[in-house]
């Protein structure tokens, strides 16, 4: 349901930024299924079972990937909810394949040709997150690398777009665009919200702009939203600085549906 075009909802895929403990995932997999069956939104859980694309070289990477990993595959045993974590060498497709559902192609890497092959590979669903620097009419050549594969199962994923240095902006003009390529197509709320390349090597953020983002991608079609949430943002591991409460996840979202449903 949640891989079609469906103008009579929109789906979710959210979850903390990676795996930080079993404890942590599955507080915000509990609620985050309840709320999304309560508001009968089709949900994928999500979380990175490890971070290769760090600014500084100490920042938080992984508690290990075979442990990450095994506490998605318990995630997904435990609640019944279709998984999704993200890929940055073609090695790594092989490594997930069996556990997720979906794999995703992060922003920086969407160019890169053996890797959204090996993702296609798989035969799971790919998730391409459009890149800071490339248009939206350039991802079709993302979507026919995947294509070459056999995969008709991809998604494309709308994050902004880089503005100077340091700001991303979103062309809303982008969600209309790639569903011209026949693929469902997500808004990420969060990480359009991130400032980038802060000189502490951390990146920054203004969550305060999620809702009115997210409100926007609704309006102007999107099939799908994406967000990082977490119980305390403030103490995550990695993003946390443009991340949304946990406690705010509930309330956003039905503002959202009842956007949906005014359409």
């Amino acid at each position: 349901m949640w891989l079609k075009n469906n103008s009579d909802t929109f789906f979710l895929i959210a979850g903390p930024c990676v795996v930080e403990s079993e404890e942590i995932c599955f507080e915000i997999a509990a609620q985050l299924v309840a709320i999304t069956n309560e508001l009968n939104i089709p949900f994928i859980f999500k979380a990175s079972y490890k971070k290769a694309n760090r600014t500084k070289l100490d920042s938080f990477t992984t508690i290990g990937e075979e442990k990450a990993l095994q506490i998605l595959a318990d995630a997904k045993a435990h609640f019944n909810i279709p998984i999704l974590t993200d890929v940055h060498e073609t090695m790594d497709c092989n490594k997930v394949k069996d556990i997720v559902d979906i794999i995703q192609i992060p922003a920086f890497l969407c160019r890169q040709t053996e890797l959204l092959i090996a993702a296609g590979n798989t035969g799971k669903t790919v998730n391409i997150k459009k890149g800071q620097f490339v248009s939206a009419e350039m991802m079709q050549f993302a979507v026919d690398k995947v294509l070459s594969t056999n995969n008709k199962n991809i998604l494309l994923t709308e994050r902004g777009t880089m503005f100077g240095y340091n700001d991303l902006l979103v062309d809303f003009r982008n969600i209309l665009l790639m569903q011209q390529t026949g693929f469902p197509v997500v808004f990420d709320a969060t990480h359009s919200v991130q400032q980038p390349n802060k000189s502490d090597g951390i990146s920054g953020g203004k969550p305060e702009f999620i809702e009115t983002l997210a409100k926007c991608a609704i309006a102007a079609g999107a099939d799908g939203i994406f967000l990082e949430t977490h119980p305390n943002p403030s103490k995550a591991l990695s993003d946390g600085t443009n991340m949304l409460a946990l406690s705010e996840v509930k309330g956003l979202l039905e503002k959202l549906v009842k956007i949906k449903n005014s359409l």
